[in-house]
């Protein structure tokens, strides 16, 4: 580990308000858990940040002790771009504070608040904004790469929704990112990643969303795959705002409304959320029965706060894991067959394969608006995802997501993946997830507040020299 002499770090805790630990400091080993526990980092100092100024602090100190710099907002990243080994690692896990104005319809997020922290206080006065699939997930790393989860269709990605923000830059400075404050800063925060600082506030604006939405959760075989992927295209065709489905690759849960013989045992399952009218997701759920009867079902209406927990015990910290993406701009015949081939050589009971359908008010955004990295047209993302509870269990699926995701190669968009879908950031894969000219301006964006690519450890974008 880094040696960083103890008169320094003494000055680090005289000048935060907040804990400066190393190891063997009561709290440093805590302190260092991350989500991905195939990821075993030690910092040589962490920071736990009360506020903007301690972070300011911290990179300060960083730089003058020549240490590479790792942020932890949720510490939900795959890739462990949230830990860094002898470096400081900036922890804003104490920075969890939302506040919500329900008249003007505001959130103001801290920088390591999870989604279920911005959900229950936005929930409380029947409001929400775009979210992911997992509560503990950190509002940080999800919106910063774009954000996208059941409200996408609805409400765009987290970045569309995304008024403003408060920055740390590499020189320490505390700035404003908005429309009118620093507006090339702010272009490049929605979906450039945590490229340009570290993000300590978001306001986000809110829309109404009632407490209680439909959800009804359809599951089949996974020999039915083909069957099931057809029909959720039909489906997409004509699907009416409100509603939206989750393709979901996945292993039958243990829970009570399974029947027992299936509990456990792979397959692919429909969960089709409505936001609107009971009536209107009752149509829907006959026609799913209709065409296509499965194992077994689940009708229920449902908090959205609950929904946002429904993958949370299957996701949980202290698992091993290995992601990739791909868009696809339909659900072609060969595209399905790829798939209905690859899943069934799916190992682990946690590994699994997510479809989200992209349209809706995510196409209603300008290409150029923002400095996500997907394109605006009607698309699904795809994340196949590898967790297992051991160090073999991960490698076996971990070559399963690979090969799958090879396989799919053929029939995807021409563009790259999904930052936030990635475990790997090789660099040729980064400039082609933005294309030539995003990747141009972000990095000229770069070369403005982070010219030594203090901020690297990440799908990073290269300053332009």
């Amino acid at each position: 580990m880094a040696q960083v002499l103890s008169p320094d770090v003494e000055s680090l805790r005289t000048a935060v308000a907040g804990q400066v630990l190393q190891a063997g400091d009561p709290g440093y080993e805590e302190a260092r858990v991350i989500w991905n526990a195939d990821i075993d980092r030690r910092p040589a100092v962490i920071v736990r940040c009360a506020n903007a100024a301690d972070v300011s602090a911290a990179i300060g100190f960083a730089r003058r002790q020549n240490l590479e710099i790792a942020v932890r907002g949720g510490a939900h990243s795959t890739a462990g771009a949230c830990i860094v080994e002898d470096g400081l690692m900036i922890d804003l896990s104490l920075m969890r504070e939302v506040t919500v104005d329900p008249v003007a319809r505001r959130a103001v997020v801290g920088g390591g608040a999870t989604l279920g922290d911005r959900d229950d206080a936005t929930q409380a006065h029947g409001l929400a904004t775009t979210g992911g699939l997992v509560s503990h997930t950190g509002v940080a790393g999800l919106t910063l790469g774009g954000g996208m989860g059941w409200l996408t269709r609805k409400f765009g990605l987290a970045i569309d929704n995304l008024v403003s923000a408060e920055v740390v830059t590499a020189d320490g400075r505390i700035l404003r990112a908005s429309a009118s404050d620093n507006p090339d800063l702010f272009w490049a925060i929605r979906g450039g990643g945590g490229n340009f600082g570290v993000v300590t506030a978001f306001e986000f604006k809110l829309h109404p969303l009632e407490p209680m939405v439909q959800l009804g959760l359809f599951f089949w075989s996974v020999d039915r795959t083909a069957e099931v992927l057809r029909l959720a295209r039909d489906l997409f065709s004509t699907l009416p705002a409100e509603l939206n489905i989750m393709i979901a690759a996945i292993n039958a849960p243990p829970e009570p409304f399974v029947p027992e013989q299936h509990r456990f045992q792979p397959g692919i399952a429909l969960l089709v959320t409505g936001f609107g009218s009971a009536e209107e997701h009752a149509a829907i759920v006959s026609r799913i029965r209709a065409e296509l009867p499965p194992l077994f079902d689940l009708v229920t209406p449902l908090p959205y706060v609950q929904l946002l927990k429904m993958f949370d015990e299957g996701n949980a910290f202290g698992f091993r894991g290995y992601d990739k993406s791909v868009y696809l701009g339909d659900l072609s015949e060969g595209a399905i067959s790829v798939v209905a081939e690859q899943l069934p050589r799916k190992q682990s009971p946690l590994s699994a394969l997510f479809f989200y359908r992209l349209d809706g008010a995510y196409s209603a955004v300008g290409e150029d608006e923002t400095a996500f990295g997907g394109g605006r047209s009607p698309r699904y993302a795809l994340f196949i995802i590898a967790l297992a509870d051991s160090v073999e269990g991960l490698a076996a699926d971990r070559q399963w997501v690979r090969t799958l995701w090879d396989a799919l190669q053929p029939h995807a968009l021409g563009i790259g993946s999904y930052v936030n879908g990635e475990s790997e950031f090789a660099d040729d894969r980064v400039r082609s997830s933005y294309g030539p000219a995003k990747y141009e301006r972000l990095a000229r964006i770069k070369a403005v507040y982070d010219p030594d690519n203090v901020f690297h450890l990440n799908a990073n974008i290269h300053p332009a020299t």
